[in-house]
């Protein structure tokens, strides 16, 4: 089995007790989870509160005495604040603006510990306000691993945020409680039950390569590779097969036409005037010009593509370059013909017509002339290995 740094991190509030309870609950399993290293997202009131009665009332080192847990000794490197633009702790999540803070504090917190693949992260989101809990799962889903967890601890309602119940003795107590009418009655440990909810939850991170850093911009961010995944498949582009894949959908193209193609797939790829960008969106930038696109210097730029429709004959090379040479590449009538030739074949190829238009060859009219290129975002374009 492999031997993780088991990483423990809670959302508290004002309830110290979810931070005992989860601790006491993964001791149980079996085989036990002690961590290794706790972190606790509180802000500067739930700290205090934390401190007051996990460290200097002795509660955690009791848990820890009683069932025979490694020692956990707290410190300020422990506890994860959110502090405001004049770098104070923030003493409670008001206002929209503290919610932005400690959405982004936890989703890069996760993120960064996230990192070390040596670790598996038990994450309690039981505390803290519901946005805190919400910021937590929400990360998790961002940045997590196969192994990471994600908890909800359960006690008892009747000793839930009891203020004098912190996880289950082994020896039992009593505890004197008052209901609504103000009457006291006893409750015994030995009647209490804490359960720990393992919670399910979609894991983005190997399926994305998420670039932003706020909460706001990396859930935008997200969605948008859900809705390009969702509407615009890959184009996989086979040159030794004379073969386009659109989704699972098999193309095929004479030479010269899938040449053409190819040309504006690696206009797409290189030309970008935007590379930062980690998406294309509606930007047409790397439209060109065909006479530029096609005279005989990109030509001999591209020679390496038609040579892999040959499968590497360097005849068939030769002879193109030669034929084009003497033109000073491809005239722009005869490119214009390729190119409604190339629509239609991917037109009759392709039964969603939503798609069509992203993988289509379009024309824009701009600077006085018109300018020519592909649709489709540019991560989703791939040149598989030729024979």
């Amino acid at each position: 089995m492999r031997g993780f740094k088991e990483i423990f991190i809670f959302v508290a509030g004002a309830s110290p007790q979810i931070i005992t309870e989860t601790i006491y609950a993964l001791a149980q399993k079996k085989p036990p989870v002690h961590p290794d290293e706790i972190y606790i997202i509180t802000t500067a009131h739930g700290k205090k509160i934390i401190i007051q009665a996990l460290i200097n009332e002795g509660i955690l080192n009791s848990l820890c005495c009683e069932y025979g847990l490694p020692l956990i000794n707290l410190g300020e490197e422990n506890f994860i604040v959110p502090v405001d633009e004049h770098g104070q702790e923030i003493e409670d999540i008001r206002t929209d603006k503290d919610n932005e803070i400690i959405g982004d504090l936890i989703s890069s917190f996760i993120r960064e510990k996230a990192k070390d693949e040596s670790a598996r992260l038990h994450c309690s989101l039981a505390g803290g306000r519901k946005t805190m809990s919400f910021y937590l799962g929400s990360a998790l889903q961002l940045f997590g691993r196969p192994w990471d967890k994600l908890y909800h601890v359960l006690v008892t309602p009747e000793f839930e945020n009891n203020p004098e119940f912190y996880y289950k003795p082994k020896k039992n107590k009593l505890i004197i409680i008052k209901d609504k009418e103000g009457k006291e009655r006893q409750l015994k440990t030995k009647d209490a039950q804490i359960f720990l909810a393992e919670l399910p939850f979609i894991r983005l991170s190997h399926k994305f390569k998420f670039q932003r850093a706020s909460f706001r911009e990396l859930v935008a961010e997200g969605q948008r590779e859900i809705d390009l995944a969702y509407i615009q498949p890959e184009l996989r582009i086979n040159l030794s097969d004379r073969l386009i894949f659109i989704g699972d959908k098999a193309i095929a193209m004479p030479p010269m036409l899938l040449f053409v193609y190819v040309a504006f797939c690696h206009q797409k790829l290189k030309a970008c005037l935007h590379p930062e960008r980690p998406y294309c969106y509606e930007c047409r930038d790397c439209f060109g010009e065909l006479i530029k696109l096609f005279d005989f210097e990109s030509l001999k730029k591209l020679s390496n593509y038609y040579r892999a429709l040959y499968r590497g004959v360097p005849l068939k090379t030769e002879e193109f370059l030669g034929k084009w040479e003497r033109k000073n590449g491809l005239p722009v009538d005869t490119i214009r013909q390729y190119i409604s030739k190339i629509n239609k074949t991917i037109d009759l190829g392709l039964n969603e017509d939503s798609i069509k238009r992203f993988f289509t060859i379009s024309a824009i009219r701009a600077y006085g002339s018109s300018r020519y290129g592909l649709s489709l975002e540019k991560s989703k374009i791939i040149f598989e290995e030729t024979r």
